[in-house]
């Protein structure tokens, strides 16, 4: 405890220490916090902010940072003076975690470059690449509830970390026993020596002119004016996304006020997660004011982005998948060449590798995580190939080789195009759905969570998916299991997945979340569109429903 440098931290530990002293409901609090240590998942490190090894504080960051400050400097080429890049958002405790981020790696002889403000996950992705960084880190808990923070690691090449460095960086992180011993450089002194660096408005600028580079069809911004309404419900994407809707033409954007500004607390929504129930209110509102053509939300670090359309006299939210067939649809149809790549994850829908063998177009499935599918695109663009989008149903997306990994504010911008684009055409964004849906079936989705948290909630998801794992079913909700997957057989970290398939072209697949404590199940059916789209539309809605209710049983 008295290692801990935070006051806060450290009487909230004498709190559970007294507790548990008291009885035995404090004691199973206090061994809750000491029962391992924080674990890379898919998109890093989070937790929950408080003391002890199985939170985010100080302390945890400093071992963290000094681990990872060993394996770049063992792994990368000149990495002290190629320096590490390190941003962060607006969360509780972001700025001080970037701060002690730049001390461990400072006083190991890195050169840092760390943000003047908050700044958007995909910026510090770009800064990694563009500064030549040996690493990046962005202290961020993305989506997460408020009480939760984050550490997430770049490696050189701006994408997020993958196997072996995740387990070699894990390794090291575990070395780092004498918590005491870490050193600390001073910020100030390192500022006057020129080690310590801001993120320069040079990288920034970069980023905005790459961003203007990615638009396909700039003329449909001026020919057919759209009104948008936005929400970074309480992140760090306002500044961000009206810059680069300003600069591509779009000068009728409304952003909600009272979510506009960063703030960690997240007063006006539960959950700042766009697909959370009640996060889309108040932009939904503001859209109706304004009879916007087009309403946007990113999340608070703003990587992922939420889509809603007018429609039956209101506004109807895109899946994830939606968006992302949209979004590959407009790109594909904008670029050339044979040699040219679409990718997303095993749990998103199948009709983006329909759309790509339908036009000749390599495609990859991926592990869930966005850091698979950003390497995808890298190792292809090292063998002479485009990447053209990737995204998973999680609301994110990599449209083309600007950043990788998802970004939110250019798939604000490409989506802002293509529904210009459309109404340049006299049609809308649904016309084009539909359009898509009458060359290849209608593939509808649905993600359900069981929110199981705690030791015993981690315990039980274990416990379902290994039930799920020794005895598959044959059949759920009457459909027969023609195949089934275990990607646990690959042995690849964050393969802890089950994939069923069932006949008529149905899925079902299972896994654990990476960064909370759920067991997420995924549902996919396919309807051919005979009649019209909306009477497919009626049929699979349906038959997803039975079928995810069917499933949901079965884990009761």
């Amino acid at each position: 405890m008295t290692m801990d440098p935070d006051e806060a931290t450290r009487a909230e530990l004498a709190a559970l220490i007294d507790a548990a002293r008291a009885g035995e409901a404090g004691a199973v609090a206090l061994a809750e916090r000491f029962a391992g240590g924080l674990q890379f998942g898919t998109a890093g490190i989070r937790g929950i902010l408080g003391a002890g090894p199985m939170r985010m504080n100080r302390l945890v960051v400093r071992k963290i940072s000094a681990g990872l400050a060993a394996y770049v400097k063992t792994h990368v080429a000149n990495a002290g003076e190629r320096g590490v890049v390190v941003g962060f958002d607006a969360r509780r405790n972001s700025r001080v975690f970037a701060d002690e981020v730049a001390q461990v790696f400072l006083a190991r002889g890195f050169r840092v470059y760390l943000g003047e403000s908050e700044l958007p996950t995909p910026a510090t992705a770009f800064a990694t690449e563009r500064l030549g960084a040996a690493a990046g880190i962005m202290v961020t808990a993305s989506h997460n509830p408020p009480e939760y923070n984050g550490y997430k690691v770049y490696w050189e090449n701006g994408a997020q970390i993958i196997p072996p460095h995740e387990s070699g960086i894990f390794a090291e992180i575990e070395n780092v026993a004498d918590l005491e011993g870490v050193e600390l450089a001073d910020l100030d002194q390192a500022r006057s020596s020129g080690r310590l660096a801001p993120i320069g408005r040079d990288v920034i600028d970069g980023y905005f002119a790459g961003l203007h580079e990615l638009l396909v069809h700039r003329d449909a911004v001026s020919a057919a004016p759209i009104t948008i309404a936005y929400t970074p419900l309480h992140g760090v994407g306002a500044d961000f996304v009206e810059r680069a809707l300003d600069d591509a033409g779009f000068d009728s954007v409304h952003t909600v006020a009272s979510q506009r500004e960063p703030d960690g607390t997240f007063p006006t929504v539960a959950f700042p997660n766009p697909e959370e129930d009640g996060a889309m209110d108040e932009v939904l509102e503001l859209a109706g004011k304004v009879e916007a053509d087009l309403v946007l939300a990113n999340d608070p670090d703003v990587d992922r982005l939420a889509v809603a359309l007018p429609a039956e006299g209101g506004y109807r939210m895109l899946s994830g998948d939606q968006i992302g067939i949209l979004l590959a649809d407009y790109l594909l149809e904008a670029t050339e060449g044979e040699k040219r790549l679409v990718a997303t994850t095993v749990v998103s829908s199948q009709l983006l590798r329909e759309m790509a063998r339908s036009l000749g177009v390599e495609f990859k499935a991926t592990l869930t995580g966005f850091k698979w599918i950003a390497n995808a695109g890298i190792d292809y663009k090292s063998e002479g190939g485009r990447f053209v989008l990737g995204y998973e149903e999680a609301l994110g997306y990599c449209c083309g080789e600007l950043v990788h990994d998802k970004d939110g504010v250019s798939a604000v911008l490409l989506f802002a195009e293509l529904t210009a684009y459309e109404k340049s055409r006299g049609r809308t964004v649904w016309d084009r759905l539909a359009d898509i849906y009458g060359r290849h079936g209608l593939y509808l989705t649905e993600q359900r969570s069981l929110t199981l948290p705690g030791a015993d909630g981690l315990e039980r998801i274990r416990s379902l998916m290994a039930r799920f794992r020794a005895h598959p079913p044959t059949e759920i909700g009457g459909y027969k299991v023609v195949e089934h997957q275990d990607l646990a057989a690959t042995g690849l970290s964050g393969s802890n997945v089950l994939l069923f398939f069932l006949e008529g072209g149905r899925r079902v697949i299972m896994r654990p979340s990476g960064t909370e404590p759920k067991l997420k199940s995924y549902y996919e059916v396919r309807e051919p569109v005979e009649a019209s789209v909306d009477s497919a539309l009626k049929q699979a809605r349906l038959s997803l429903a039975a079928l995810a209710d069917a499933h949901q049983a079965t884990l009761e």
